[in-house]
């Protein structure tokens, strides 16, 4: 293949990358939003009981756990069929779903309606989180996965920084079902484009043995498809992570991701409130998570561009240590300006060591088994999801000081940085094998050239 060739399909994969970056981390700023909102509302559901009856503060803290059982529900249902049905339907049945379930959130009367609601708009969360991860690691070249995992994950704390502006901007009476209808959007704005422009994967059809489909993708997309796996193991999804290859290090990942997003969960839902009580006003403590979710922004992609050249267990292992360190300082009653600067690192320590977790975990697993894999970290992980809510709201309405949330939260950090120090370094692409499909270069070849056009 000449030089020209080459450079032809360098373009076709960077303009079929932006699109699918685009697509993927919209759809993700969404799943922010619809995360960091209830925590923008929560105080006026506890102060108003004419919205959707008396809420008590633990019950606060149950329906910010509905969501995310629903998340749970939809990541391992995800996982289940998304190895076998492709990645494509799964994130056009997710962002249907996911937008559907927020518009109707937004005239919910009761509590009651609004809880089932919570979780119905969850399992459309659960499925867009657990598959956009393996989009990635199968589309993005090999030495720029982390940073490109990074930037589409980093539209989760962007969606919580639009959310904290929404709130900000609006305020009383039904200003929350404004804010719950903007949720919607996507059904709009993302679903046709999303139609037009996301590809299926060709690694993951080359790997269910559609091989004419997948080199007539791959042309398409000027996607390589140097991951196909020559191994005898046949299975697929669930079944791969319970083999004696993957067993270990898949109870390792989903207890570290279980631990990024209690903290994620536990901050973006009670930090207003947690704040407010140490005498911060409304605009106060939405500034802060401001600040929280635009440290994870700026934190994580930067992170990430260490973890492609290093490996991302270092990196994670520092950040959910920068994450204990920065919790334990906000307990010493410094200046305004020190604790917004302090929140910002623990949203890096936080909500961004959960978006290199994504990348480390898509990266971790090969095609035959990388989205359930991606499904079972966001799937299980999410028990610390449910937790987080449920934990901060005990804490809460026990009474006890905001100091004491903080020192359990920088401890969950440190049994996080722990757990990722006994997974195994292994990596699925050291193991792929190059499939010979007539007409593609290399993977090396491919990997490099789509590298250099997209710096």
């Amino acid at each position: 293949m000449n030089t020209s060739q080459q450079r032809r399909i360098s373009r076709q994969h960077r303009s079929t990358l932006r699109w699918i970056v685009a697509i993927t981390t919209i759809a993700l700023v969404f799943d922010g939003y619809d995360l960091v909102v209830y925590g923008t509302v929560v105080p006026s559901f506890l102060r108003d009981p004419s919205q959707i009856g008396h809420l008590s503060v633990a019950q606060a803290g149950a329906l910010g756990s509905y969501a995310l059982m629903g998340v749970m529900v939809g990541a391992l249902t995800a996982g289940a069929v998304g190895d076998h049905t492709g990645r494509r339907r799964i994130m056009i049945a997710g962002i249907v779903w996911f937008s559907v379930a927020m518009g109707l959130s937004a005239f919910a009367t009761s509590i009651t309606v609004f809880g089932v609601l919570r979780f119905l708009t969850g399992i459309g969360v659960g499925a867009l989180v657990a598959t956009a991860a393996a989009i990635i690691a199968e589309f993005a070249p090999p030495h720029r996965r982390n940073v490109y995992n990074a930037i589409v994950y980093s539209g989760v704390p962007a969606g919580g920084v639009l959310a904290a502006v929404m709130a900000l901007l609006t305020s009383g009476g039904d200003s929350w079902r404004t804010l719950f209808l903007f949720g919607a959007a996507p059904l709009v704005v993302l679903l046709p484009v999303t139609l037009l422009r996301l590809p299926e994967s060709p690694k993951w059809l080359l790997a269910r043995g559609h091989t004419e489909r997948a080199r007539l993708l791959s042309e398409r997309t000027g996607v390589t498809l140097g991951e196909a796996r020559a191994v005898e193991d046949k299975k697929v999804g669930f079944a791969a992570l319970a083999s004696r290859r993957y067993a270990l290090p898949t109870v390792l990942l989903g207890l570290m991701s279980c631990s990024g997003l209690l903290l994620t969960y536990a901050l973006n839902t009670w930090l207003p409130e947690i704040m407010g009580q140490s005498g911060f006003g409304k605009s106060y403590a939405l500034v802060f998570l401001l600040a929280l979710n635009g440290g994870a922004i700026i934190g994580g992609v930067l992170a990430s561009r260490v973890a492609d050249r290093t490996g991302p267990q270092r990196v994670i292992t520092s950040t959910f240590v920068l994450a204990a360190v920065s919790l334990t300082l906000l307990t010493l009653g410094l200046p305004l300006g020190v604790l917004l600067a302090l929140v910002a690192v623990a949203g890096i320590g936080t909500i961004g060591t959960q978006v290199l977790v994504y990348g480390f975990v898509a990266n971790y697993y090969d095609t035959r088994a990388r989205a359930a894999g991606v499904a079972w970290c966001a799937g299980f992980g999410r028990l610390g999801g449910i937790g987080g809510p449920l934990v901060g709201g005990a804490l809460v309405s026990a009474g006890i000081s905001p100091h004491t949330a903080f020192y359990a939260f920088a401890g969950v950090a440190v049994f996080g940085a722990l757990v990722n120090l006994f997974v195994p370094r292994r990596s699925a692409e050291a193991d792929a094998v190059p499939a010979s499909v007539p007409g593609r270069p290399s993977a090396e070849t491919a990997g490099v050239l789509a590298y250099e056009s997209l710096r």
